[in-house]
């Protein structure tokens, strides 16, 4: 009998990162990420021809198989595997819906680092509030609350990619439920966020920082007013 999707998506992803291990790379990664997290040592463009194979070779036929393997790549103890759990989430379309919602909680969560949060908040996160915004409305509206810092962070970016489709109103007010927080992550997120819906509505990010310029921090406001001032719009 076959092995399931799962584990032999694990054994090819495995196989191909543990062939183009770096030793030294994977020192360098591991200190540039301020992580214990052992690293295999393959950058980015090495790991992208794997990602395209596994696309074509290891295809989720329903919720239950794309969920488990994400997972199964998750539970790897090196990070390349869980940048590959991340990609090999974003390349099914089909299956970005609410009802996975659960799994990327979890990447969320258990991730709790830029590199492996921002994709899951913005891509999946993202994608699912942007094509079921009713259902997702009142986790986003728990989650900016949240103690956990990484959820909070999610639901401030998770409308980067939203452009015109943005849920203005909301955008702004959860910048400001947050505004008060020391913590760089948050102050960082809010700033990313208005920055990047200055390019869409730069005269509403205008008139939101002018507003509560001294309510946001001094990088929230710096962030949010970057493409502003660089086009001479502020």
């Amino acid at each position: 009998m076959d092995a399931p999707l799962a584990t032999s998506l694990v054994r090819y992803v495995h196989a191909e990162f543990s062939a183009m291990a770096d030793p030294r790379r994977a020192s360098e990664m591991a200190a540039y990420m301020k992580t214990d997290m052992p690293f295999h040592g393959v950058p980015k463009p090495l790991r992208a021809p794997v990602y395209k194979e596994v696309k074509r070779r290891f295809k989720p036929g329903n919720a239950k198989e794309y969920r488990e393997a994400i997972l199964a790549l998750w539970a790897q103890p090196h990070r390349e595997e869980k940048y590959a759990a991340i990609e090999y989430a974003m390349m099914h379309r089909p299956f970005i819906t609410d009802a996975a919602m659960p799994t990327y909680r979890r990447l969320i969560v258990e991730g709790a680092w830029w590199d492996l949060v921002d994709h899951v908040a913005c891509h999946l996160v993202g994608g699912v509030w942007l094509k079921e915004r009713e259902k997702v409305m009142p986790t986003m509206d728990e989650w900016i609350d949240h103690t956990d810092m990484w959820l909070r962070r999610t639901a401030i970016i998770g409308q980067t990619r939203h452009k015109a489709e943005t849920d203005e109103a909301r955008l702004f007010d959860y910048c400001l439920r947050r505004a008060h927080e020391k913590e760089f992550f948050i102050r960082k997120a809010i700033g990313w966020a208005l920055r990047q819906y200055s390019y869409t509505e730069p005269q509403a990010v205008r008139d939101f920082l002018t507003k509560h310029k001294t309510e946001l921090s001094g990088l929230s406001f710096r962030e949010g007013a970057k493409q502003l001032l660089r086009v001479g719009e502020m």
